[in-house]
């Protein structure tokens, strides 16, 4: 099981208190408590008496460990069960409640004139509304209005709840409560360049393409776009075959698409396949396709089904609809593809990063876990890294980690730029988790880049937390059509890009009858990384205040600008002999 390290702001106690709030001799446990007002946000009041909540409830698994256990026996390529994923139903035996817990979380809350709604396959999650007077008794707390000081929105919030001692043992957490997310939900911060980050409004990360002497000859030369991705990366034009091996995108509020200018995008530069690429389109918390869209769901479709040929492609979109809160649609989105029979095999997200601060460990955990279980089922989940280098702490003084790529059962994407060679891009987000502990799998790569460089870096990251980004693509320069053609930069187009060549493996290793590639990151460290082009220079710089600045160097080997670095498809189709 892996360890968890110190929770900074947030601190996830057991302690046995007598509540204020309850004339009778009750004793709660704190569940989660925050130190103090986040950053972004202030304290208006009480929220009103009789405004309804709508919570949710983590119930407590049954096997927590044994599920963490299977994925790793499935993943780790010197495990005699390697590549022998869980079907949906092995998954759910880890995950669902014991008789136990759903029968205790029930009766308090037939106590307390509430029933639930359960929302997840596992049933792990129900939700229940309650007005705000009963929540503040049955979890001893205050809940409190705050406002988000960029936007002026008001949520309904607590700095800490509890749980009665009985019912303490069977729910792992309570939301929304501790956490509150700023006013940032697209890893799309990056266009034009450079721009104010939308988190504080001060964090600035500087997006400027050095330009190296290359060859006319190279379809880099001007911008990047299908064809020069295909040659860098090695990336076939022949089409994928098997039509059970499928690509997911996610695509959230805002992302909508006109299928249309995707078209037109594919006829402009995949003129040789014809009819062009289609997607198919799959609605969650009312996802509509007819919604007004911005420039991220285009980048990530055109550049999906540009490269991945043949490859079938559904585009998951979240809806205004969302019932998991500050999550933004994660866990909404986690939770529908856990209901499906047939989850995509690989997952590409390049929205909603925030900084790791922003997120409670217990809520950061349990969307961790989502990912855990589409791992073991065999699912690969790739994220952008973010696009503003290392990130501040609240105080500045530290770099700041990025959520949810610190969960160490997915792919953190990092950015490059240019061409001949590959640099570090200078807003490609990376660092060390505070909330997760170094995993196993990254031992050997991450120890020796401390042991080179740790100490430049003393006091500013936490060295023995996972570490990010994983490996890295092009981030710089894309053409895109929205109508019109234009230029877009983040590592919201890296991601897509190793996704797609993830998805072009698969197919042929389905091909061979053999398992998909699933939760890749320990094949990645081991084997896999043979097959990457180490990335050696450049840095990621984000400028905190006018005083400080965090940056991070490029070096040989692991860093947390590039990770293992670039990919190679042919290389990979030679390690994976295929």
């Amino acid at each position: 099981m892996l360890k968890v390290t110190a929770l900074l702001a947030f601190v996830c106690l057991g302690v046995a208190v007598a509540t204020p709030l309850d004339a009778s001799s009750t004793s709660f446990r704190v569940r989660e408590q925050r130190q103090a007002v986040p950053r972004g946000f202030t304290e208006v009041g009480p929220a009103p008496q009789d405004q309804t909540l709508s919570l949710r409830l983590a119930l407590a698994e049954s096997n927590p460990s044994g599920l963490i256990d299977a994925l790793y026996s499935v993943s780790d390529p010197d495990s005699a069960s390697y590549g022998h994923h869980l079907s949906k139903e092995q998954v759910e035996q880890y995950v669902a409640p014991q008789a136990a817990t759903v029968q205790a979380v029930n009766g308090w809350l037939k106590e307390n004139g509430l029933t639930s709604t359960t929302l997840s396959p596992a049933g792990d999650w129900i939700s229940v509304s309650v007005p705000v007077a009963k929540a503040n008794q049955m979890f001893n707390t205050n809940f409190t209005v705050f406002r988000n000081t960029a936007t002026g929105a008001e949520v309904v919030r607590t700095l800490a709840y509890s749980l009665p001692e009985a019912i303490e043992p069977h729910v792992d957490l309570v939301y929304p409560t501790v956490s509150r997310r700023r006013a940032y939900r697209r890893n799309d911060d990056s266009f034009p360049a450079p721009k104010s980050d939308a988190i504080s409004g001060k964090q600035t990360a500087y997006h400027n393409v050095v330009a190296l002497a290359s060859s006319d000859a190279s379809p880099c030369v001007n911008n990047t776009n299908i064809a020069c991705l295909q040659e860098l990366y090695k990336i076939p034009a022949t089409p994928a075959t098997n039509k059970t091996n499928t690509l997911g995108v996610s695509g959230f509020h805002g992302g909508a698409v006109d299928s249309q200018y995707v078209q037109d995008f594919l006829e402009m530069y995949r003129p040789d396949v014809n009819p062009p690429a289609n997607y198919s389109y799959y609605s969650i918390d009312g996802g509509d396709p007819n919604d007004p869209g911005i420039s991220e769901g285009y980048a990530d479709l055109e550049y999906t089904l540009g490269l991945a040929t043949g490859v079938p492609v559904t585009y998951y979109f979240v809806g205004i609809n969302i019932t998991d809160g500050d999550l933004s649609g994660l866990l909404d989105e986690a939770n529908a593809l856990l209901a499906l029979d047939n989850p995509p095999q690989v997952l590409t997200t390049s929205w909603n990063v925030f900084d790791e601060s922003d997120i409670s460990f217990a809520l950061t955990d349990k969307l961790c876990r989502a990912y855990a279980q589409l791992g073991a089922r065999g699912t690969s989940i790739l994220f952008a890294s973010g696009d503003n280098g290392a990130g501040c702490s609240p105080d500045n003084t530290q770099f700041e980690p990025k959520f949810p790529l610190n969960c160490p059962f997915v792919t953190a994407v990092g950015g490059t730029q240019s061409f001949a060679p590959e640099q570090g891009w200078i807003g490609s987000s990376g660092g060390f988790s505070n909330y997760y502990a170094r995993p196993a799998y990254q031992d050997a790569a991450v120890s020796a880049f401390l042991a080179a460089h740790g100490e430049q870096y003393q006091g500013l990251l936490n060295a023995s937390g996972r570490a990010l980004p994983d490996i890295a693509a092009k981030a710089d320069n894309f053409l895109i059509y929205v109508g019109i053609s234009y230029e877009y930069v983040g590592t919201s187009l890296a991601s897509p890009t190793v996704a797609s060549i993830f998805a072009l493996l698969n197919d042929r290793l389905v091909s061979a009858g053999r398992p998909p590639l699933g939760f890749v990151n320990p094949w990645l460290y081991k084997e896999g990384y043979k097959a990457f082009t180490d990335i050696t220079t450049g840095n990621s710089t984000t400028m905190c205040t006018e005083n400080i600045t965090h940056t991070i160097q490029v070096t040989e080997g692991w860093d947390p600008v590039t990770g293992l670095g670039t990919p190679r498809f042919d290389l990979l189709v030679d390690l994976l002999q295929l």
